[in-house]
């Protein structure tokens, strides 16, 4: 007696042979084989099939690395960071005005907000028309600067009042000093003959501060799922490559956190209504980024174009030679102002980078084309160029172009020396850097730790492993006045 099939016609096989009456069509509820009622959802006998490896089709997601390439990173112990810097050392004063009409000799420097008149008597002076190109040189022959006053008396060397020389009570004039002259045999000290005492020029540094925030993120997974088995061969930007399952979505969120450490040093801003309110998120004082800092004490160029890209670039050096005339400089471009870039580049030159001295690359331009750096000279500046993958990646600003969208930034190559309060000295520092919070005890420059029952985690009942990242940090840009920000029309 023979034994039929007892699920219709489908006959199991001892063997794994591919059979007319084992066959199990897996994607509906019949006609496996040609054979009418299979129970495709019993059981399948091939399933589909499945690529082990991940398909990176964004390539490198992360978009970390511009820090790191320009900066430093260094400890810090409270919580918030002051630092001075240097104004100029030359005594000059904009928005000075004509008074006394045609047949006046007196300027009115504004003095307030601050502004003090340091000019004396017997002082030697430029006075320019920004708007008219107008330029006269003369002498001082009294100052309200011991009054406390902004007026000056000053006889030009031409002969002429400034009121014929630049227009009655004229507005808008600079002046600046360029040296004094006395008469001889006399002393510097009131009632000396010709002379009046001078005035002593104390120097004035400006401070600037910024506040370090926490920075967190967490993953969790519960503990039934980490015994569960989905292993698939992946390769991540860290450059860790294997079989993950649940340690994949955590290492995806480290990479996210790193990233996160980066973004948060370069869009953040100060909190204008830290304190207003109940709601403890307001309540934080928030920091200042690389773009706030830049709009606030830096450059802005607004619509760098190709078609006008020599002559815009031009008056950038321009403006360079009135700051610090650094002379190495790094281009962090998004792909159109890039090429903007190039075609300025090729209609004056085919070699663009001949002639740079790569110094700070160690003077190797194969290091500096290894990182991506591509350089040009111009004027008396040396320059770096590279994409940044920040202003191109869909998922950040490169989604964001057209109407004030940031398009590149230039920033010094080098140090710049700064009085730091703390330690009450000059030091040289990095223009940019990155300042962290770490004591003997902590270190906040980057945490992960594991808490819940899972995976070596203790100290909770929680069945679950918690994978933990903070940081508490803050971007130090010194000397912004040397830093440009490329912004669309």
């Amino acid at each position: 007696m023979s034994l039929l099939p007892q699920f219709g016609a489908i006959v199991p096989s001892q063997t794994q042979s591919v059979l007319a009456t084992n066959y199990l069509q897996w994607n509906n509820n019949g006609g496996g084989g040609g054979i009418p009622g299979n129970f495709a959802d019993f059981a399948q006998q091939y399933l589909p099939e499945i690529y082990e490896s991940e398909v990176e089709r964004y390539g490198n997601r992360t978009l970390s690395g511009f820090l790191r390439m320009v900066g430093a990173e260094m400890p810090m112990t409270s919580d918030q960071v002051i630092w001075s810097e240097q104004n100029r050392l030359h005594i000059s004063y904009a928005n000075v005005a004509g008074t006394g009409g045609g047949a006046g000799t007196g300027l009115l420097i504004p003095v307030a907000a601050g502004i003090v008149n340091v000019i004396s008597i017997n002082d030697t002076i430029v006075i320019l028309d920004p708007a008219t190109g107008t330029e006269a040189k003369g002498i001082v022959t009294a100052s309200g600067a011991a009054a406390g006053t902004g007026a000056l008396t000053v006889q030009l060397y031409s002969g002429l009042t400034i009121g014929a020389t630049f227009g009655a009570n004229a507005p808008g004039l600079k002046i600046f000093v360029y040296g004094s002259d006395y008469s001889k045999g006399t002393t510097i000290g009131a009632g000396a003959g010709n002379s009046a005492a001078r005035v002593s020029v104390e120097p004035v540094l400006t401070q600037f501060s910024n506040s370090p925030i926490i920075i967190r993120d967490q993953y969790v997974v519960s503990g039934s799922d980490t015994a569960q088995i989905g292993w698939v061969n992946v390769a991540t930007e860290d450059g860790t490559d294997g079989y993950l399952w649940y340690l994949k979505a955590a290492s995806e969120t480290r990479l996210r956190f790193e990233d996160y450490l980066e973004m948060a040093m370069v869009e953040g801003e100060l909190n204008q209504n830290a304190g207003a309110g109940a709601n403890q998120n307001l309540l934080q004082p928030g920091t200042q980024g690389l773009f706030a800092a830049i709009q606030a004490r830096g450059n802005v160029e607004t619509g760098f174009t190709a078609a006008q890209g020599l002559t815009e670039f031009d008056a950038i050096l321009k403006n360079l030679d009135t700051q610090g005339a650094i002379e190495e400089n790094m281009l962090f471009l998004n792909r159109q102002t890039a090429l903007d870039f190039d075609d300025m580049l090729a209609s004056i030159s085919s070699g663009v980078s001949g002639g740079v001295a790569f110094g700070l690359f160690e003077n190797s331009e194969d290091m500096a084309l290894n990182l991506g750096f591509s350089g040009f000279r111009r004027g008396s500046y040396d320059f770096y160029k590279t994409d940044w993958k920040y202003l191109n990646d869909a998922s950040t600003r490169g989604a964001i172009n057209g109407v004030n969208s940031i398009e590149g930034v230039l920033v010094p190559a080098g140090t710049s020396t700064v009085y730091d309060q703390v330690l009450g000295t000059n030091i040289r520092r990095p223009f940019l850097h990155v300042r962290y919070r770490a004591s003997q005890t902590d270190d906040r420059r980057m945490k992960s730790w594991l808490t819940g029952s899972v995976g070596g985690g203790t100290g909770s009942t929680l069945d679950a492993m918690e994978i933990n990242f903070l940081s508490e940090r803050c971007l130090i840009t010194q000397g912004a006045n040397n830093f440009v920000l490329f912004r669309g029309i």
